[in-house]
């Protein structure tokens, strides 16, 4: 997948590496010169420009990016690069990070963000999770640790496509607990047939990940991140 980065600093550069580790090619913008250090990341693409402006997101190509994600330091930055990528360039997914607790309302849809997230060293999780076709993320950890609330898309292929969700028998340690549907959430029993890229969220116990992800990929795609 391509991902443009708006915002260099230590944020961008750290989101960058994490998502070049999982083969992602990535674009970094800042127009700050003394943020440009090809050196730091030499696998990304560099580019020394205003990710606010419609030239400089022109010459980007941000129209051939899967993901836009606005990393800067700056809220106001980061919500106009963050309208920019959705509006003028039809960017399918926009990622925004929010500096100041305060801004937090204002990350939305109206602003072309899909996904607000308050802390840098989340955004690379939270970005690798939304361009990957069907991996199990692990979202929260419960006290004990040995149990997760996790996520899965469904791949393409998955035997349980076309199925109501509760005509499935998750393997033992695991329990659906609901569907979400272009961005809209249903409870397992009122989800209806199972659709490909639909998000499942189970409660699973560590030892049973693997099987939960044989259950639903037949052919070996899906990766735990």
């Amino acid at each position: 997948m391509r991902i443009a980065i708006a915002g260099a600093g230590k944020a961008g550069r750290s989101i960058a590496r994490q998502l070049i580790s999982h083969g992602h090619e990535v674009l970094l913008i800042d127009r700050d010169p003394a943020q440009i250090r090809p050196r730091s990341v030499p696998e990304a693409e560099w580019l020394l420009a205003d990710a606010c402006e419609l030239n400089s997101l022109t010459e980007a190509g941000l129209a051939t990016c899967d993901v836009a994600v606005a990393a800067t330091g700056d809220d106001k930055a980061n919500l106009v690069h963050a309208l920019l990528a959705k509006t003028e360039f039809g960017v399918p997914r926009v990622v925004a990070r929010v500096n100041h607790p305060n801004n937090e309302w204002m990350f939305d849809r109206s602003w072309g963000v899909d996904v607000a997230v308050s802390a840098p060293s989340l955004m690379g999780a939270v970005v690798d999770e939304a361009v990957s076709t069907a991996d199990l993320v692990r979202l929260f950890t419960f006290a004990n640790r040995e149990t997760a609330l996790v996520s899965i898309k469904l791949p393409e292929d998955s035997p349980w496509l076309g199925h109501e969700a509760t005509d499935r028998t998750p393997p033992d340690g695991t329990t659906l607990v609901a569907v979400v549907r272009q961005g809209q959430p249903f409870p397992a029993d009122a989800a209806g047939p199972l659709e490909a890229a639909d998000e499942l969220l189970f409660i699973a116990a560590n030892h049973a990940e693997a099987a939960l992800v044989a259950a639903l990929d037949s052919h070996g795609t899906v990766r735990v991140v």
